[in-house]
C-alpha cells in the first residue's frame, strides 16, 4: 500500500474547524497509510521566540499566515479515502507518532477547565520534553517527571454536511477533539461516515495526559502521526451499530459517549458498550447490561470540551 505526506503549512491545516466543504488535500486508496505532521499552538501559548524552547519554525509560519482562527485546534487535513460514501466506516489505524518539539505546553484561563470558578485567571506552563527518553519535566515543586504517552487529541472525519462549519472544541459523531487517551500508537479507531471520501484531519498533539483533562490543556506539543486508512463498506461487521466514535487497543474494545451533560454521555458509553457486546454475541440486551456492570469500565474521558465524554473500556478476550 502507498503512503501518502502531508507536511503542516498555513495551505494545508485548519484552526479550529470542521465541515464538509472542504476540499481534500490529497485522496488516497483504502489501506493506504497517510503521514500527518500536526503542530500545536497560538502565540498566547507559545514561548518567546527568542527564548530557550525553539519554537517549530512551522508553527511560527502558521501564526503568522493569517489563517483564520476559529476554534482552538490546529488541524492538519482533510484527507479524501477513494471510494468512502456516508454509511461506510473508516477504520484509522495509529500506526505510529513522532514528537516533534522539545517542549509542550499546559495551560489555564478565565471561563474554561473544570473549575472556572475557583481558578479565574490565565496561566501557562512551558514543559521541556526529553525526546530521547520520552519523558517531560514538570516545574513544579522539585521538578516531576512524567513518561510521555502521546496521542492525537483531535481526529475525525468531516460532519454531515447539514451541520455546517463547526468549531473543533465539541467531539460529536464525527470524532473531532475526542481527547481519548487511549488513542495512541498501536490503537485503532473506527468513525461513521458522513460525507463522500469520509475526509480524514488530525492534530492536538498530547504528550501525556490524565482521564478528564481537567484544567483545559493536557501536554500540547507538536507531533507527526501515521495513520491507515481503511474502509470498511457499509459499516463492516458493526453495521449499523455504529453511530459514536469506537475504539481498539492492543488489550481493549472502547465505547464513548459525548454530551454536555456527563450523565447523558455516560449512558450513551454504556449503550454503545451494549450494542457493541450484543452485536458480537448471542447474549441479550439484559445480559449485556448486567455484563458491563461486572466487566466494563467507565472513565470520564474529559470534562472540558462543552461536550463532556466517558469510554467504556471492554477487556479482549473474555467475549471473542
Amino acid at each position: 500500500m502507498a503512503t501518502h505526506s502531508v507536511p503542516a503549512t498555513a495551505e494545508t491545516i485548519r484552526w479550529g474547524t470542521f465541515s464538509a466543504d472542504y476540499k481534500p488535500l490529497v485522496t488516497v486508496n483504502s489501506g493506504d497509510t497517510v503521514v500527518l505532521e500536526c503542530v500545536s499552538g497560538g502565540p498566547e501559548q507559545c514561548p518567546p521566540r527568542d527564548g530557550k524552547f525553539k519554537i517549530p519554525p512551522k508553527l511560527i509560519a502558521i501564526q503568522d499566515g493569517g489563517v483564520p482562527r476559529i476554534g482552538p485546534h490546529i488541524i492538519t487535513g482533510p484527507v479524501a479515502v477513494e471510494g468512502a460514501e456516508p454509511g461506510d466506516v473508516l477504520r484509522v489505524d495509529i500506526e505510529k507518532i513522532e514528537l516533534g518539539a522539545d517542549w509542550g505546553f499546559c495551560g489555564f484561563r478565565p471561563l474554561g477547565g473544570t473549575l472556572p470558578e475557583e481558578f479565574d485567571y490565565r496561566r501557562v506552563l512551558h514543559i521541556p520534553v526529553d525526546r530521547k527518553k520520552r519523558t517531560c519535566e514538570v516545574p513544579m515543586g522539585g521538578g516531576i517527571t512524567l513518561p510521555l504517552s502521546p496521542f492525537f487529541g483531535v481526529m475525525g472525519v468531516a460532519p454531515p454536511a447539514d451541520w455546517g462549519q463547526l468549531s473543533t472544541k465539541e467531539p460529536r459523531m464525527h470524532g473531532g477533539n475526542l481527547d481519548n487517551k487511549e488513542c495512541g500508537e498501536g490503537a485503532t479507531l473506527f468513525l461513521p461516515v458522513h460525507v463522500p471520501g469520509a475526509m480524514f484531519s488530525a492534530g492536538d498533539g498530547h504528550g501525556v495526559q490524565g482521564d478528564g483533562e481537567v484544567c483545559i490543556n493536557a501536554l500540547e506539543m507538536c507531533l507527526t502521526g501515521h495513520f491507515r486508512l481503511t474502509l470498511e463498506k457499509g459499516g463492516g461487521k458493526d453495521a449499523p451499530l455504529l453511530k459514536y466514535p469506537r475504539a481498539e487497543t492492543p488489550t481493549h474494545y472502547i465505547s464513548m459517549g459525548m454530551h454536555e451533560d456527563l450523565d447523558i454521555a455516560m449512558k450513551i458509553a454504556l449503550k454503545e458498550m451494549i450494542g457493541f457486546i450484543t452485536g458480537r454475541t448471542n447474549l441479550t440486551t439484559a445480559d449485556a447490561y448486567q455484563l458491563c456492570s461486572l466487566a466494563v469500565d467507565f472513565h470520564v474521558t474529559q470534562t472540558v470540551n462543552g461536550e463532556k465524554g466517558v469510554h467504556g473500556m471492554l477487556r479482549k478476550g473474555l467475549l471473542f
